[in-house]
């Protein structure tokens, strides 16, 4: 298979996951948005899901600009991973407008980041030590384990279902 037809499947995925996660951000009630119930709250999952999609998109960290309303440390659920290992000050949630702003961001560039290194070149990312195409297929993989989070959430919680996306 070219680079180019396997820059094709991994736009389609890439697509198909991020209208799976807008359909549940927009589906998501208010009280759910913000519910204590979790630890992480179902817009903290969201905001972290697009800026690990987001940030391997980009052929490394230095490279990485983040998206403009970033706020720092905000991608972290737990504690931040280097010492001292703190959990991070999450002082405002993010609404669903901006959510829903940063995702058509990373929409926007989804098509000229996959496109722009060869799919065999290095991760970029020192913890990553894989290809830029396995970076491709973590990425994904990484963001549908948190629409499932937040589909299960969906269901669990109001009944209310997400409808697969099959193609992007």
């Amino acid at each position: 298979m070219t680079d180019d037809r396997l820059h094709e499947a991994l736009l389609r995925q890439y697509r198909a996951a991020l209208a799976m996660f807008k359909q549940a951000v927009e589906l998501c009630p208010e009280e759910r948005w913000l519910s204590p119930d979790c630890p992480n709250k179902f817009w903290h999952i969201a905001y972290h899901a697009l800026f690990f999609t987001h940030l391997y998109l980009h052929p490394s960290e230095a490279e990485f600009t983040p998206w403009p309303k970033h706020r720092p440390n905000y991608q972290f659920l737990g504690a931040i991973p280097w010492p001292p290992h703190e959990r991070p000050r999450i002082d405002a949630p993010y609404t669903r407008p901006e959510i829903l702003e940063f995702h058509e961001f990373c929409g926007a560039e989804i098509d000229s980041m996959v496109r722009s290194l060869a799919l065999d070149a290095p991760s970029g990312f020192s913890w990553l030590k894989f290809s830029r195409l396995e970076v491709h297929l973590y990425s994904i993989r990484h963001t549908q384990h948190h629409i499932g989070q937040l589909v299960e959430r969906l269901r669990t919680g109001e009944d209310v279902g997400v409808r697969w996306a099959g193609m992007g």
